[in-house]
């Protein structure tokens, strides 16, 4: 029996060599798809279409029409060109449909396909994930990414803290628990395809109260795209909160984390120096993220937390205080965000709160 049109996955382009791409993708993923070969009649499936692709030849006329939001929308080019139209302009246009993704084949063929699939598993939802990145170096994302998994712990949710950053110093270090037992990423590299989160899960260490995927001791090598994938994806439909820290420089498998990302921090130090590092990397991560937002740290009448976002043309997250000793409780194996006196983990907890109610009421909209 054929799918019903309004729970197909809907393609919006008038590109035919683009339409054959995406045909063959979602063919390869055992989906049928609804084809909008214009703006107008793009309109009749948006809502309730479980994902939607929007050609880079319909992306900025579409952008025009102002649609409704949808939790589920990626927009597509082929040969290596997202646009004919400077990346900047596309990446605007991405945003104002509520873009999450912008896909350029046939380099992403495999994650595009792999999202046709996922469109149609049945599911209650797909959980949050949220990465942190720093403006800076040492600008304390890992610490932040840490705040806001124990924070989801707190709150009763199935969470889970992936530790993207192969150089980093890892984040059950930072937790107090790198003796912790369970599979880390080196056990998982050569994973791809489909996996179920309940097993992921029981491999993991568990600290306190959350799923941890961080490094082995010693060299670490990068995530392969596919082992992201996979890994990434399992959690986002198994769990109740992903959070991910990744890396500054991003590599394929930071690039493939984004991709996947439903809200990214960026976290900026107070310090002009700081601003000036994060506009490098800010346009960037709006172009592959729909919901980018700056989190600021120890800002102050000379450089208030407002003036950085504008800088940046990000809203603010909100702005986390001075984090009182500690260098002292790190070195003695402690995590400051554990504590909820904690600037962290205030921090933490009243965002989840406003990002928990932000997304039932982007679900009420959608009914």
């Amino acid at each position: 029996m054929d799918t019903p049109t309004a729970t197909r996955p809907l393609v919006i382009t008038d590109n035919p060599e683009l339409l054959d791409d995406l045909l063959r993708l979602a063919s390869a993923a055992a989906v049928d798809v609804t084809v909008a070969h214009t703006t107008a009649n793009a309109g009749r499936d948006w809502s309730r279409a479980p994902l939607i692709v929007v050609g880079a030849d319909l992306l900025s006329a579409l952008a025009d029409l102002e649609p409704e939001p949808h939790p589920n929308v990626v927009a597509a080019g082929r040969d290596g060109r997202r646009c004919a139209a400077p990346a900047h302009a596309v990446g605007t246009a991405a945003r104002r449909v509520g873009a999450r993704a912008v896909f350029s084949l046939p380099d992403d063929e495999a994650a595009l396909a792999e999202l046709f699939a996922e469109s149609m598993r049945p599911r209650a939802g797909r959980a949050p994930v949220v990465s942190v990145l720093g403006g800076r170096g040492g600008a304390g994302a890992s610490l932040l990414a840490i705040a806001l998994a124990l924070g989801g712990a707190r709150a009763g949710l199935n969470t889970a803290l992936f530790d993207a950053d192969p150089l980093g110093v890892g984040l059950d270090v930072l937790l107090g628990e790198e003796h912790a037992t369970g599979s880390r990423w080196g056990d998982l590299l050569a994973r791809e395809g489909r996996m179920d989160w309940s097993a992921v899960r029981g491999a993991l260490p568990v600290v306190r109260g959350l799923s941890l995927l961080t490094w082995q001791r010693g060299p670490a090598l990068p995530v392969p795209t596919p082992a992201m994938r996979a890994v990434l994806t399992s959690a986002a439909y198994g769990a109740d909160l992903v959070v991910a820290d990744l890396p500054r420089a991003l590599d394929a498998g930071a690039e493939e984390a984004l991709r996947r990302t439903t809200t990214v921090l960026l976290v900026v130090p107070a310090a002009v120096h700081a601003v000036m590092a994060a506009q490098r990397l800010a346009p960037r991560l709006r172009d592959q993220v729909a919901d980018v937002r700056v989190v600021t740290r120890r800002a102050d009448a000379d450089l208030p937390a407002s003036d950085i976002a504008r800088t940046l043309g990000l809203p603010l997250a909100g702005d986390i205080g001075e984090e009182r000793g500690l260098p002292a409780v790190l070195d003695r194996g402690d995590a400051p965000a554990a504590h909820r006196g904690s600037p962290l983990a205030r921090f933490a907890d009243g965002f989840l709160t406003r990002l928990r109610a932000e997304r039932r009421a982007a679900g009420r909209a959608a009914q």
